[in-house]
């Protein structure tokens, strides 16, 4: 008799993260982690999207027994350049400005942490995005349309945002939507989940 997998986590406040963990077709939880998102000195940006991947997970577990639990988190980054979520047009434009005619990379990681083991495993899943030369009057139209205050480079490719691209270049266009599938598909193998 196979055992019961433990009930999953996510320790995410973002709608995109829930609706890519539920094409799964596995029953989950919600969870807003509480996490200060800010770089520490020095930190590169995919030692910065494994941290807080991990530190998501880790303040799930906080209240959640007994839980496979999910943390990611993405940084974007242009040049040397991080950019986060730019939380206003103001902060979006200028992010894109930056970044028209740029390469962005997108460092997205997640991790999967068994709170009944304590055993937590991470993967880094990056992905390029070149983006066409933008006009102030294209970037204003795609932030009249979009609004993608909350999202990392300010880029919503999943929107309005793939107007923008010139190419995209991964190994797992989910990870470009901020929760890497086929890296999570694999740690959830890993701790014993059957998926097809």
């Amino acid at each position: 008799m196979i055992a019961p997998q433990p009930p999953l986590v996510l320790a995410s406040t973002s709608p995109t993260r829930r609706e890519l963990l539920a094409r799964l077709g596995l029953p989950f939880e919600v969870h807003a982690p509480q996490v200060d998102e800010a770089a520490q000195p020095g930190e590169a940006p995919a030692a910065l999207a494994l941290r807080l991947a991990q530190a998501k997970a880790q303040a799930a577990a906080q209240h959640c027994a007994a839980r496979l639990i999910i943390g990611s988190d993405q940084v974007a980054v242009v040049g040397e350049q991080v950019l986060g979520k730019p939380g206003d047009r103001t902060g979006a434009a200028a992010q894109l400005a930056l970044a028209s005619g740029q390469v962005m990379l997108f460092q997205t990681a997640v991790c999967l942490l068994n709170t009944a083991t304590g055993e937590a495993a991470t993967r880094l899943v990056p992905f390029e995005v070149e983006l066409r030369r933008l006009s102030l009057a294209q970037i204003e139209r795609y932030l009249d349309r979009e609004q993608p205050f909350g999202c990392a480079g300010s880029l919503r490719s999943e929107g309005l945002g793939v107007t923008l691209c010139e190419r995209m270049t991964g190994d797992d266009p989910t990870a470009l939507l901020g929760l890497p599938l086929i890296a999570l598909c694999e740690l959830l193998r890993a701790q014993g989940v059957a998926l097809p």
